[in-house]
């Protein structure tokens, strides 16, 4: 849920993570601004319940193919090796 959440707040995210660089150690003073707004936005998301219950049925389908299977769904997503 965290990373789809990143994912569409990417914006500020990397709003958020330019500032950090920009401003080395006195980030926590200089991007609170930019904080706030990454803040705002996940919590937004993190409150909805329709994306809630997205990410709920996508968890579900990973963990059927998962119990089918056996593989996680990260390794699924890995190229098999070829022989070549």
């Amino acid at each position: 849920m965290r990373e789809k959440a990143r994912e569409r707040c990417s914006e500020q995210v990397q709003d958020f993570t330019k500032c950090c660089k920009d401003s080395g150690v006195l980030m926590v003073v200089k991007c609170q601004k930019e904080n706030s707004a990454l803040k705002e936005c996940l919590t937004a998301y993190y409150n909805d319940p329709v994306f809630y219950e997205e990410c709920k049925m996508e968890y579900l389908k990973e963990r059927e193919e998962f119990r089918r299977t056996g593989i996680p769904s990260k390794r699924r997503l890995q190229k098999l090796p070829t022989s070549t």
